[in-house]
């Protein structure tokens, strides 16, 4: 009868917990992606925490500090420069409603395009394409400005989230160990192995992307391309997605600007710029990332166009950071449980 009552008090615990889990989901659903924002955060702005920390010797002034740099160096600019990008987005939709696609392309290739009927219909094929994507940007700016009281109450969860894991990550990183199945050992290798991926991914990417968009973006700036601002976001944007880059901004502008018989000066200096931002992570990814903590480019790609269908745009961090964290269990479970090598002597 012992046994039974042990046995049932066992079982009420564990559905009890799992009743609380299932509850504790549902209510945490609707800002899990801003809690895991702020986590991301986190680990981006922790080298600024740690010298603040060393400066102040207090946890809540250094990481309110790193909260007010975050929101100068993030959210302000998204403030002060949505309104610039949603009026060059308008004025790149006009612009694509009013654009001559058919006489640049009779222009670069005669022969391919000599059938008056064979180049309308690609002209049209083009407009419609482009029409589709201003459209859709158009329609993500317009519910972003619809949901922005929405959004605001999620950047609070991020706000907070940011804080609490800057000032208590070690109590945090203690609390999760505890709960892990692992010896201390395999606890070790499997924290260090998380920061060393995450740092490559959110270092070696997206700090990197956004890096190599900027470069491309002070090109435009300096030489007069139209709705540059708009095109250097996209390039930031572009920059972070492996493989694809922001030569995929930077090329076609070249051809625009070649079509348009713009000055020399001009389409020299896009290609000298285009090329320094698509190739300065081959010189600051070994700077900035170590090679032990480097995760395949494919690996990063599938990640983040599975976590851009599933989570939205946080996915892609989120994406890539999910299967890197499932290929370190799987490295720990088969150096723990797998077959073991034999040694022939």
């Amino acid at each position: 009868m012992v046994v039974d009552d042990a046995f049932f008090k066992r079982v009420l615990s564990v559905l009890i917990l799992i009743v609380l889990l299932i509850l504790s989901f549902f209510i945490l659903k609707p800002i899990l992606l801003s809690v895991a924002l702020g986590f991301i955060l986190a680990f981006i702005f922790a080298p600024v925490y740690r010298i603040l920390f060393k400066a102040t010797k207090s946890s809540n002034l250094s990481a309110s500090l790193v909260c007010f740099i975050l929101i100068i160096t993030i959210i302000l600019p998204v403030w002060f420069f949505t309104p610039m990008v949603i009026d060059q987005g308008l004025k790149v939709y006009q612009s694509v409603q009013e654009t001559d696609f058919v006489t640049p392309l009779q222009t670069i290739f005669p022969s391919l395009f000599a059938s008056e009927q064979f180049s309308q219909e690609v002209g049209g094929m083009l407009r419609s394409f482009t029409s589709k994507i201003a459209n859709y940007a158009l329609n993500y700016m317009g519910d972003f400005l619809l949901k922005f009281p929405t959004l605001m109450l999620h950047f609070l969860v991020v706000l907070f989230t940011f804080f609490f894991v800057l000032k208590d990550k070690e109590e945090i990183r203690k609390y999760v160990g505890s709960l892990l199945p692992f010896s201390e050992v395999v606890q070790k290798r499997f924290f260090d192995s998380s920061r060393a991926i995450t740092g490559s991914v959110l270092y070696g990417q997206v700090v990197l992307g956004i890096i190599q968009g900027v470069i491309v973006g002070i090109g435009f700036f300096i030489f007069g391309v139209p709705n540059a601002f708009l095109l250097s976001i996209l390039a930031i944007l572009l920059g972070i997605i492996p493989i694809i880059g922001p030569m995929f901004v930077w090329v076609p502008v070249l051809i625009y600007m070649l079509v348009q018989g713009d000055p020399t000066v001009s389409i020299v200096g896009i290609l000298i710029f285009g090329i320094i931002g698509s190739n300065i992570d081959t010189f600051l990814r070994p700077i900035i990332v170590s090679k032990a903590s480097n995760i395949h480019s494919g690996v990063i790609l599938i990640g983040m166009i599975g976590g851009l269908f599933f989570f939205g745009v946080i996915g892609l961090l989120l994406g890539p950071l999910v299967l890197a964290y499932l290929l370190i269990v799987l490295d720990i479970y088969r150096d723990t449980f797998g077959p073991k090598t034999i040694v022939k002597k």
